[in-house]
């Protein structure tokens, strides 16, 4: 039999083990799906975990044009028409150095922006990239290390 007592706000419920063998009545309602980076509408979920932040930064505005115009786009390649926001963005970016360092290249020194532009080409070609290196065999890939003495 257990024993629940009160101290101010808190409650303490002191079990016994009869109390844990018989198993818990408690029923848990069924959790809701969470939602990605696209909803089921075809919208852009600007709360997704998996941008980081981006959309709510100091340039956040900059960012939320620059992704829905790629995520929009018809073009080919895609999102080869969301040079200017991407130009955008990184300018924005660039005055802020102290929260998008890791985001901006530090080979990046031209003005001109191909940085941009090569984010823009690059995202296309995620898909059909192929790891031409040869693979080793099995028997080649493992080494068996000797104690000399």
């Amino acid at each position: 039999m257990s024993v629940c007592k009160s101290y101010g706000k808190d409650k303490v419920i002191f079990a016994t083990k009869e109390d844990h063998a018989t198993p818990s009545k408690v029923e848990l309602p069924e959790s809701e799906p969470r939602p990605g980076l696209i909803l089921e509408n075809g919208d852009i979920n600007w709360n997704c975990p998996c941008l980081g932040g981006m959309a709510i930064g100091p340039c956040g505005n900059e960012f939320r044009e620059a992704f829905s115009c790629f995520h929009y786009s018809e073009a080919q390649p895609k999102g080869s028409d969301c040079y200017e926001a991407f130009s955008t963005m990184n300018e924005c970016m660039r005055n802020y150095p102290g929260v998008y360092k890791q985001n901006l290249n530090e080979d990046e020194e031209d003005e001109n922006g191909a940085g941009v532009a090569s984010m823009i080409a690059d995202e296309g070609a995620e898909e059909d990239d192929v790891d031409d290196a040869p693979v080793k065999a099995e028997s080649e890939s493992k080494a068996v290390a000797t104690k000399t003495n």
